[in-house]
């Protein structure tokens, strides 16, 4: 079975490789000492910090199986050096034409995006839109709440 490549900035890998470092060395050891205080309580059967521990300790194995798998799977995006055309990586100013609203985002893949931090996902309605498009370009974004247009203004090396 093929998985998916997963998209990543060099910034969103190392992101992810600190956090896996972090879950190894740290968190592991600090649910280990839970567990064995637990056990030293006696009757597991009982013991709600045990399978309080257990639990944490499974959730954490899960997450860390999962960051090994994205960052084996992962794809570095290399940054749009010329600049003259949306990719993944690079960074836009575009017009919301309705109210001539300018928004700035950075083009990323699905595991970094955070529209709180104006990175949006190649996938979203607005960056499946503009990848591939140049600056001054209007598209059409077809999102949930209707058909909206927006002009590419600038790619801003990034």
């Amino acid at each position: 079975m093929t998985k998916k490549k997963v998209m990543l900035t060099q910034e969103g890998y190392d992101k992810l490789v600190e956090k896996l470092n972090y879950l190894k060395s740290v968190k592991r050891i600090e649910i280990a000492d839970r567990l064995k205080a637990a056990i030293a309580l006696g009757d597991l059967s009982e013991n709600s910090e045990y399978v309080d521990a257990k639990t944490e300790q499974a959730f954490l194995e899960g997450e860390i199986q999962d960051l090994e798998s994205k960052l084996h799977n992962s794809e570095i995006i290399q940054e749009n050096s010329d600049g003259n055309v949306v990719s993944i990586g690079s960074k836009v100013v575009i017009r919301d034409l309705e109210f001539d609203e300018d928004e700035t985002y950075k083009i990323v893949g699905p595991d970094e995006a955070d529209p709180d931090k104006n990175r949006i996902s190649n996938e979203s309605p607005i960056g499946k839109a503009i990848i591939g498009q140049t600056a001054g370009t209007v598209v059409q974004v077809h999102a949930p709440a209707g058909v909206f247009q927006y002009k590419i203004m600038e790619i801003v090396k990034a």
